[in-house]
């Protein structure tokens, strides 16, 4: 009996001897893999995370975000641009005015940029027919410069919409994909639906995401249009409360 409990005892001292040699020889490789895994790019890892997320609907979802941002920065331009001093712009309108008359109030809006000084334009060449036309005239204008600062915003909302669907659209046909393949592999283990799951996730998260980067240049770009156009009203008013000083 002694004895049997000895060899069983020098086995045992054989396995630990042989486990935490092999616990040592691992543990370097383990923690090499996970500083490999570290140093990996953020760039590195979105692009492996696009493969995996079935190529086809994370292409589109791509495109809707792409053509977004081209249409976001082609409006944040424009819209920047438009901005001008309202209250030098005007000063400098009222002094021409007073000094050489109309045309040259209209050569200040000439040499201006922004929607203000093509309505102030606009007012000052119909005030030889009134303050009603030179009104007239700028409300007309002014309904047309707005439809100019918020022209393509609404092709803008709708990639908005149109990217979190079709990352949905991936996640059903993801999802279609993991029951297909427990159908024909007659198992329903976590391997065998991983594959579909998985690729169901990353669509939607890259939908979501890519309608959310959007949004934010969405929400600014309106808030800048209504500023403008505030911008225009009270710009409107005073035009016209101007050319009725002038007349009198």
């Amino acid at each position: 009996m002694k004895q049997v409990f000895r060899t069983l005892a020098i086995t045992g001292l054989f396995f630990v001897g042989k486990a935490a040699t092999t616990v040592a020889y691992a543990a370097p490789m383990l923690q090499e893999a996970g500083k490999e895994e570290a140093e990996q790019t953020f760039h590195q890892i979105l692009k492996q995370r696009f493969i995996e997320g079935e190529p086809f609907f994370m292409g589109i979802v791509l495109v809707a975000l792409v053509l977004g941002l081209a249409i976001a920065i082609e409006r944040i331009i424009y819209l920047n641009l438009a901005t001008t001093n309202t209250d030098k712009f005007i000063s400098k309108v009222e002094d021409a005015l007073s000094e050489g008359g109309v045309e040259a109030a209209k050569e200040v809006c000439r040499s201006t940029k922004g929607p203000v000084a093509s309505i102030f334009y606009q007012g000052l060449d119909r005030s030889g027919e009134g303050i009603e036309a030179a009104e007239k005239a700028v409300v007309s204008y002014g309904g047309v410069q707005m439809g100019l600062l918020e022209k393509n915003i609404s092709w803008l909302s709708l990639f908005i919409a149109l990217a979190p669907m079709l990352g949905f659209m991936g996640t059903v046909i993801g999802m279609i994909g993991a029951f297909d393949s427990i159908q024909a592999a007659g198992d329903i283990s976590p391997t065998v639906v991983a594959g579909g799951i998985k690729v169901a996730l990353l669509t939607t998260v890259f939908g979501l995401v890519s309608a959310i980067i959007l949004q934010i240049f969405y929400n600014y770009i309106v808030a800048k249009v209504d500023a403008i156009v505030n911008n225009m009203e009270d710009a409107s008013i005073t035009l016209i409360d101007i050319l009725v000083k002038t007349k009198k």
